[in-house]
């Protein structure tokens, strides 16, 4: 890959997407956006070296003209469909955006020559776990149409790895969390179905009570325990893994989480700490397919990439998202 190439971001309006094209800039990269504001926010792009194209990566002419225009050397998949109920009652939709669209991507990146694929995977393609902490061996048996297309995509890529010479990471995501530090850009989804939100719109008193979906699993405090990992933290391992890649390193996947499982009784109680509000709590019952305890082992992408979380203390966490919240999100209510 040329130094000088751009690196194309599919999705980069979005919460994940628009935190990594900043960090992109801030590394002196070249950055085309391209994002269908579905879900994303033009507002979030807010380097204006970027230069942003409103359309979809299921748009062969729009992806051929991109690639005829520039000389893209890598691309940065961000823009799947991430509900999980959602799912489960219109699989379609994500059979459809998150593997038949990605298709034509890769097929226009190979007529062009580009093969250098950053892929924003999940946990959920493990499915319900065998053993704590996850890794990279961990069997993958997804229990929801979501985890299963993020699961065939990856091996849609491992099989263009092996026939087409694709060079690409699949990187296992654990629960996105946070906002960027300075405040700019953070977490604006419609409609919100992330805890750390969710408590802190309850704090903010945009939501009468915030609801614990089961307090009798076997964990310590009976709450589900998740793996908690800064949204900056996740855009820097993008951005190693790209350059890792155009070293020549052989294509992989590997999970990006903190290694550190936090329940959702004590992220409330930070959350109320940290916000200094006493908000509601009720009390609900479980919800189908939520697993007691999901934390990753980070060991592979500190070994592959140099990486590891820097954003491990959930106060500080909360404390972005708060910032976000309280400030620049509240006039979107």
């Amino acid at each position: 890959m040329n130094p000088s190439s751009s690196i194309l971001v599919v999705g980069g309006a979005g919460y994940i997407g628009s935190h990594t094209v900043r960090q992109l800039v801030s590394s002196g990269k070249q950055v085309i956006v391209l994002d269908n504001l579905v879900y994303g926010h033009r507002e979030a792009i807010v380097d204006e070296s970027v230069l942003f194209v409103e359309g979809d990566l299921g748009d062969r002419a729009c992806l051929d003209q991109l690639f005829s225009e520039h000389d893209i050397g890598a691309v940065m998949h961000f823009a799947a469909y991430a509900y999980v109920g959602e799912s489960v009652t219109d699989p379609a939709k994500y059979y459809q955006n998150n593997l038949a669209a990605p298709l034509v991507l890769l097929d226009a990146m190979r007529a062009h020559g580009c093969n250098i694929f950053i892929f924003s995977s999940t946990c959920a393609t493990y499915g319900n776990p065998e053993y704590m902490p996850l890794d990279e061996n961990h069997p993958q048996n997804p229990i929801n149409p979501y985890g299963a297309s993020k699961l065939m995509l990856e091996r849609v890529l491992a099989d263009y790895s092996h026939a087409y010479g694709l060079q690409y990471a699949a990187l296992r995501y654990f629960n996105a969390s946070g906002c960027s530090d300075d405040g700019k850009i953070g977490e604006d989804h419609n409609p919100e179905t992330h805890l750390i939100p969710l408590v802190l719109e309850a704090a903010a008193g945009v939501r009468p009570h915030i609801t614990i979906f089961g307090t009798d699993y076997e964990t310590p405090d009976g709450t589900c325990i998740r793996d908690y990992i800064h949204v900056d933290d996740l855009a820097r391992a993008h951005i190693l893994a790209i350059d890792k890649l155009a070293e020549g390193t052989p294509s992989f996947q590997c999970n990006l989480g903190t290694g550190i499982g936090h329940s959702v009784q004590e992220l409330i109680d930070v959350a109320k700490t940290v916000t200094g509000v006493d908000f509601p709590v009720q009390i609900g019952e479980r919800r189908e397919g939520d697993p007691p305890e999901l934390v990753a082992a980070p060991a592979k992408a500190k070994e592959l990439l140099g990486w590891e979380a820097e954003h491990k203390d959930l106060e500080a966490v909360i404390s972005t998202a708060w910032a976000w919240v309280n400030g620049p999100r509240k006039g979107h209510y």
